[in-house]
């Protein structure tokens, strides 16, 4: 039996009901049919007022539900309006529950989104913000919360952003079919950042704008591009010179004397071509390599006794070098090669800058935390304070013209700059423009033991 059903039958039972009580009352007030009318019209006067008054409690409840957004403790109601109260209360739950679930699944979206390395910001078709990410944020300058509602146009005023937004056709505006477009490249108004933005276009012309950092990536670039032609103005220097050189003896007749000169000439372009590679080959190695063993032990004292070798036939006792410090019994962790190379390339470089009968000086010192320090010393001519920061620079030389003549290739002093970021240490430079220059290998104190030590350790 339906609900409505048993409610009729009960008003039918209560009217039959009030009638018979009034049909009763009236016989012995003489005036029986107008009792009975009378009962019937009480009865269902009864059941009209706690109609009313159920009505008046589910409307209350239902326009409490409303202004809170959840649906309240149902109130007593009986009969069909408690029923009908339980159907209202049921829908309600459920509508809760799937806004709770919608509810969640944005936040994972929105969380989702947060999450991306790049900037999000959501746009009305009039260019205000509905929503905008914690990296959108920081790259736009903008506060995730305060800005809301605000014109987009208005806080971030950069040209290329506005006449990226500006450039949406009508048509791509409405629809989500608008042409592919290009990214236009904008610097930050928040930070020293070059952002790549893009607008599109989605669900009846809302915005989506799309924020990615690409500083990193126009750096790495542009030192590519750097890399390359400096490498091809490196080469083409020597070759040219090679050429020559080929092209004289193929052509012109010349003394045994003049074809010793030039073939000796040839000699020194061909050696510093040579050096050029195997400095580019050492840095490719060293960027492509695995890092260095923390547990392959390195002889200090022949290290250093390798190195001295080269530097004094480098020297060819044209300089005062003196050789400090004392490196026996240590040893050092790591790779030998680019140990020896990243020494080998900080004291040549102090033979080239410095002058005949010049004062070098390597030192060997452990600290007093532990770490290793190797020391080159020179009395050369010194460097301005404004190179220092790009001296480790592939290429770059404050002197581009003596770094040539005396057989340098520019990327010395990169390849020791890897070496000891790779190891784990840090390279420290001093210099003065005329009181000459101080370059100092700091190794972690991890990558050092002394004899006694591994003695210790092996007994142990």
């Amino acid at each position: 039996m339906s609900a409505a059903f048993a409610r009729l039958v009960r008003h039918v039972l209560e009217a039959t009901v009030g009638a018979l009580l009034g049909y009763v009352i009236g016989q012995r007030l003489g005036t029986p049919l107008l009792g009975a009318w009378c009962g019937g019209v009480a009865g269902l006067s009864i059941q009209a007022v706690r109609d009313v008054l159920g009505i008046a409690r589910l409307e209350a409840w239902l326009r409490l539900a409303k202004a809170e957004h959840h649906a309240p403790d149902l109130p007593r109601l009986s009969g069909f309006w408690r029923e009908l109260g339980y159907r209202f209360e049921g829908a309600l739950r459920e509508r809760e529950r799937r806004v709770e679930h919608e509810g969640q699944r944005l936040a994972q979206f929105l969380s989702a989104i947060e999450a991306l390395p790049n900037g999000v910001l959501l746009l009305d078709a009039n260019d205000h913000i509905l929503w905008c990410s914690r990296v959108a944020a920081g790259h736009f300058a903008l506060d995730p919360q305060r800005d809301l509602g605000q014109r987009v146009t208005n806080l971030v005023r950069a040209p290329g952003f506005v006449a990226h937004l500006a450039s949406l056709t009508p048509s791509a505006r409405d629809t989500a079919d608008a042409e592919p477009r290009e990214p236009v490249v904008m610097p930050s108004p928040a930070r020293n950042l070059n952002l790549s933005v893009l607008a599109v276009t989605y669900a009846n012309g809302l915005r989506l704008v799309l924020s990615q950092d690409v500083t990193d990536s126009q750096r790495n670039d542009e030192m590519r591009r750097n890399f390359v032609a400096n490498v091809s103005h490196e080469i083409r220097t020597p070759l040219t010179v090679l050429v020559g050189f080929v092209d004289t003896l193929a052509d012109l007749p010349l003394s045994e004397a003049e074809r010793a000169r030039v073939i000796g000439l040839m000699r020194q372009q061909s050696q510093r071509m040579q050096s050029l590679v195997d400095d580019l080959l050492t840095l490719a190695r060293i960027e492509g390599s695995a890092p260095p063993p923390p547990d392959r032990w390195i002889d200090l004292a022949e290290l250093v006794g390798q190195v001295r070798v080269e530097a004094e036939g480098l020297s060819r006792g044209r300089h005062q070098i003196s050789w400090n410090g004392e490196s026996t019994g240590i040893e050092l962790a790591g790779n030998t090669s680019e140990l020896r190379s990243a020494m080998a390339n900080l004291i040549s470089n102090a033979v080239r800058y410095t002058p005949e009968q010049g004062q070098i000086d390597f030192a060997v010192r452990t600290r007093h935390d532990g770490r290793l320090q190797v020391e080159v010393r020179d009395s050369g001519i010194g460097i301005a304070p404004e190179h220092l920061p790009r001296l480790t620079e592939r290429f770059y030389r404050v002197d581009g013209s003596r770094s040539r003549a005396t057989g340098g290739t520019g990327l010395g002093l990169a390849i020791v700059k890897h070496v000891v970021q790779r190891h784990g240490g840090e390279l420290q430079i001093r210099s003065e423009l005329g009181r000459g220059s101080t370059f100092a290998m700091v190794l972690p104190a991890a990558r050092v033991r002394h004899e006694h030590s591994a003695e210790l350790g092996a007994a142990v």
